[in-house]
């Protein structure tokens, strides 16, 4: 099971009665989308009151942030620091029920028996979308394949382009930056000796092999040669901050199932210019990797998804060594069934652990 943890100062303040009423206004926002009012949470109460004492109430719950009137006379929604409230003191999260585990299992198991590593990520997305009813996201770092050969082609003085090909048929281009002077001969030169000595590893490990090199390197190349092959290894390896990675969403069009005006739409534009923008991917991996299992960002809580309001549950999924490669989540709109969503993302991200092993 996975727990939440209650801020207990602001739960000290409500009582039996104020938390019911609070448990009820956020339940029916999260079944409907709609705010309820006191005559409503009269029926459904399990304690007898009148619509007048529910008032009061509901005006206590206002004055501590928890719930808002969209128009007078309206009933209350939650705000964005209720519902963080409502996920921490009051959700309980349990396993997934049998027929939804089978369902992932069976869908990821499938979905494994793809060609390429994209295609099963981006069939996880899509499994992910059908069974929330949001939009399934994965982001994925840029595997680093084993090298087969490597070229320098000169763009300019000061710039040459790297092909990589690797053993696996992909081929992926690179510009790097040369050092001053180097010439035509001393590219080929840097190029022969990195195939003779790196091919079959990849990047990471090759940056590896030539740090552990150095000294031979020293003997076998000049200077200008020894710098390039340090520093156009030190560019294509990349850190963690800049690690090339894919993003995959699937079932936009469940979100805008959700669309109502035109304030909305614009905001799920927002949300989807917010996914687009290249060097905002990797806030996913940050927000994942930062907790352990899932964690959710509700609205402005996370700065990639701030001005679209939506919510954002998301998990990690890591490899054999349970460095973190990947993450995967749904986005939806903040009523999102948060309770079902949290195991199914982190039971998805498990089993995608083990089959990228």
């Amino acid at each position: 099971m996975i727990k939440t943890f209650a801020p207990a100062q602001t739960l000290a303040t409500l009582d039996e009665r104020s938390s019911e009423i609070f448990r009820r206004i956020v339940e029916s926002y999260l079944h409907d989308g709609g705010p309820v009012g006191s005559r409503n949470l009269s029926r459904s109460l399990t304690q007898a009151l009148s619509p007048a004492t529910i008032r009061n109430v509901m005006n206590d719950l206002e004055q501590l942030g928890l719930i808002y009137a969209p128009h007078i006379s309206a009933g209350r929604l939650p705000t964005q620091s209720g519902l963080r409230f409502f996920i921490d003191a009051f959700m309980e999260v349990g396993d997934l029920p049998p027929d939804t585990r089978t369902s992932i299992e069976t869908q990821i198991h499938a979905a494994g028996n793809s060609q390429s590593v994209e295609q099963f990520l981006t069939e996880a997305s899509q499994i992910l979308s059908g069974l929330s009813r949001g939009a399934g996201l994965v982001l994925a770092t840029k595997g680093e394949g084993a090298l087969k050969h490597i070229e320098f082609v000169r763009l300019d003085p000061q710039r040459a382009l790297v092909v990589l090909v690797m053993q696996n048929g992909d081929v992926e281009n690179r510009i790097i930056e040369l050092p001053a002077g180097v010439t035509q001969a001393q590219l080929i030169e840097a190029a022969n000796y990195l195939n003779a000595h790196i091919q079959g590893l990849n990047l990471t490990d090759a940056r590896r092999e030539i740090a552990r090199a150095r000294d031979t390197i020293r003997t076998e190349l000049d200077a200008l040669s020894r710098h390039l092959v340090e520093t156009g290894l030190a560019v294509w390896g990349g850190t963690a901050n800049d690690l090339p990675a894919r993003l995959i969403v699937r079932g936009r069009a469940n979100l805008l199932e959700d669309i109502q005006a035109g304030d909305n739409l614009e905001r799920l534009r927002t949300l989807f210019d917010d996914l687009e923008r290249r060097e905002n991917m990797l806030q996913l991996l940050d927000l994942a990797e930062t907790g352990e299992g899932v964690r959710i960002f509700i609205g402005s809580e996370n700065k990639l998804f701030s001005l679209s309001g939506s919510s954002l549950v998301v998990a990690p999924y890591r490899d054999s060594e349970q460095r973190v490669i990947g993450a995967l989540g749904i986005i939806g709109p903040t009523r999102l069934n948060y309770a079902r969503i949290v195991p199914m993302v982190d039971y998805t991200a498990r089993l995608i652990s083990q089959l990228l092993r």
